[in-house]
């Protein structure tokens, strides 16, 4: 298994993105995200994530696979694929939608859940 550390916040922007891919291609999470070989409309779907995170993010492949808890050959394969579906005008459709509305998302103002003036024990 290939693990390093990973910031937090990557973590939770990687997992953004697979929410959304999830989401869009109605696979769970959780059977992208398996370790054991997984089937390959779900394999797609992750890399679809991985590609949504490269793209949206900014992000080297490097931090992609890292994010993903994957190796950088591994990102770098999916993006290739997800790159070349593209061609694909349903394709590229939806991963125009889910490139804005993970942007978007991730432009939402940031609410502090335990400002310094909750009541003690809500912390």
């Amino acid at each position: 298994m290939y693990r390093v550390p990973v910031l937090e916040g990557d973590r939770i922007c990687a997992d953004a993105a697979l929410s959304l891919t999830a989401l869009a291609f109605r696979i769970p999470v959780e059977e992208m995200t398996r370790r054991e070989r997984i089937r390959l409309r779900a394999c797609r779907a992750r890399w679809s994530a991985m590609y949504l995170a490269h793209v949206s993010f900014g992000w080297p492949l490097e931090r992609v696979a890292h994010a993903f808890g994957l190796n950088r050959a591994t990102a770098s394969s999916a993006c290739r694929w997800a790159e070349d579906e593209r061609d694909r005008a349903d394709y590229d459709l939806l991963m125009d939608g889910l490139e804005n509305a993970l942007r978007r998302l991730m432009d939402l103002p940031r609410v502090d859940l335990a400002p310094d003036n909750a009541p003690r024990g809500y912390r």
